[in-house]
């Protein structure tokens, strides 16, 4: 059973992917609306993937994923975006996201994200 921390500022966003990820037998073990809360909750909980979004206040997507990696170089985070944010996808897997999904969301498109990252 896979534990996953899911990061959005948007708690309708975070909501949507629970409810994705619950129906295919993953467990939420805990949700952060920005990127520092993102960091500490890693700490914390130790999840087996994170769903990271990229735009949010205090730290965004991108600065907690390079804080998670310094914690755990082997972090598995999925990075999820709006569309017309190439560059900063393109910032993020630089930055070591195994992956990324488009908002809004397709449950298909998140389920495989997450299986082929947790490999």
């Amino acid at each position: 059973m896979s534990k996953v921390l899911i990061v959005d500022d948007a708690a309708f966003m975070r909501m949507m992917i629970k409810e994705i990820l619950s129906k295919n037998g993953f467990t939420v073990v805990g949700e952060a609306s920005d990127g520092s809360q993102a960091v500490e909750k890693y700490k914390e909980l130790t999840p087996d993937l994170v769903t990271m979004d990229i735009t949010m206040p205090e730290m965004d997507g991108i600065t907690a994923l390079k804080e998670i990696k310094k914690i755990d170089a082997n972090a598995k985070v999925i990075m999820c975006s709006a569309m017309g944010q190439q560059a900063m996808v393109i910032d993020a897997i630089q930055a070591g996201a195994k992956d990324f999904i488009v908002k809004p969301f397709q449950a298909d498109r998140v389920i495989e994200a997450i299986k082929k990252t947790l490999g």
